[in-house]
């Protein structure tokens, strides 16, 4: 694996709540950030990384997660935007990177089609189902500065950053 691991930013750091640049140079210092950005998604063990969690103000995120049929999806998507939603909803827990340790229920579609283009600038589109549904609106969201416990009501929100814990990939 190419790439150094960053520091993943936590809840309190204004950065996360900031809305990312769009991409607009697609050259080495990009392809770098995502190798960077993989590399720090492994070493915390996350399915998906945005460039917001470790500090860069660029419309980027990755992702390594599992879909409703068990496939494996490996990607990037650069300048991305949530352009279709469907199926039942999923009720299933999420967690985050950057509120590390307590999972909590979400409500998420069951599947989410993002748009973007890829570290080249090639136009593209992911569809996910299930967890990679989640994943990619979860991803989309930190761009616009949303963590998904800014989704819950109050106590629930209260209760998940009281029981947030510190990791060697965040302290």
């Amino acid at each position: 694996m190419s790439g150094t691991a960053r520091k993943v930013r936590v809840v309190g750091d204004p950065v996360l709540h900031a809305v990312t640049r769009p991409v607009t140079e697609f050259d080495a210092e990009l392809s770098d950030l995502i190798d960077d950005m993989f590399a720090s998604m492994y070493v915390a063990e996350g399915v998906g990384l945005a460039a917001t969690q470790i500090g860069v103000d660029r419309a980027v995120f990755v992702y390594d997660c599992i879909d409703s049929d068990h496939h494996r999806h490996v990607g990037h998507v650069v300048n991305p935007v949530v352009v279709a939603t469907a199926g039942p909803i999923d009720d299933g827990e999420e967690g985050c990177l950057s509120v590390p340790g307590p999972f909590e229920e979400l409500d998420r579609p069951s599947s989410v089609t993002v748009r973007g283009v890829d570290k080249t600038g090639a136009p593209l589109e992911v569809t996910g189902t299930g967890f990679f549904a989640r994943c990619l609106i979860h991803e989309t969201e930190h761009l616009s500065g949303i963590l998904y416990i800014d989704h819950l009501p109050r106590n629930r929100r209260r209760k998940v950053l009281r029981a947030m814990e510190p990791f060697a990939w965040n302290a």
